[in-house]
């Protein structure tokens, strides 16, 4: 996601869901001169960015700051692009997340929201829907050590709209030039738009 983002020499991005800021670090390597702010709901996920080693190496182009998708406490039309990574499912009301997305983002910004989905080969769809469904929830979990993160995550992916009505979504957010890259055969996409005005 990081490599398709398309930049000024000196933008500013905001990595809304950022966790412990990967997609922020891999914003920064691959655009030298930009500056990003994450934002996260989870103190703890911060915490745990900040004391990265990696995290050090940009730790005057990357601010994290605690916050909420559905009102993020950031200056409308003040961000050249937007990105979060499997974060958009776990927010219930996504019309709100797009709408500030849009209000923050600059006119021509860009959104980049890259989600787990399903193959679209109906054969490998089936076989990866066996796998996703029933080998790796108890798998994941037991290696997580937990009975309930990876139950979720199917449940979670299989509970988010199909790309194209994904897409609608964004437009009636506001968005335009909608497209959608496939990553290993459509297991993740990342979907792309633009801000019109």
């Amino acid at each position: 996601m990081a490599q398709c983002l398309r930049l000024p020499t000196e933008a500013l991005v905001l990595d809304m869901a950022t966790g412990t800021g990967e997609v922020a670090i891999e914003i920064c390597k691959h655009h030298p001169r930009v500056g990003v702010v994450g934002v996260d709901f989870s103190p703890k996920m911060l915490r745990f960015g900040r004391r990265k080693g990696k995290f050090k190496r940009f730790d005057s182009r990357i601010h994290l700051s605690l916050g909420d998708g559905r009102h993020l406490p950031l200056k409308s039309a003040s961000f050249d692009a937007a990105t979060i990574a499997f974060g958009i499912r776990n927010i219930e009301e996504r019309d709100q997340a797009l709408a500030e997305f849009y209000r923050v983002l600059k006119p021509k910004g860009q959104l980049l929201i890259m989600e787990f989905d399903i193959p679209d080969d109906p054969l490998l769809g089936t076989i990866y829907k066996l796998y996703f469904d029933y080998l790796l929830p108890p798998l994941g979990n037991l290696l997580s050590r937990t009975n309930y993160a990876y139950s979720y995550l199917a449940t979670s992916v299989h509970g988010f709209p199909s790309a194209p009505e994904f897409l609608q979504e964004m437009g009636k957010a506001g968005f335009t030039s909608l497209r959608i890259k496939k990553l290993t055969y459509g297991v993740a996409k990342i979907f792309r738009g633009i801000k019109s005005a």
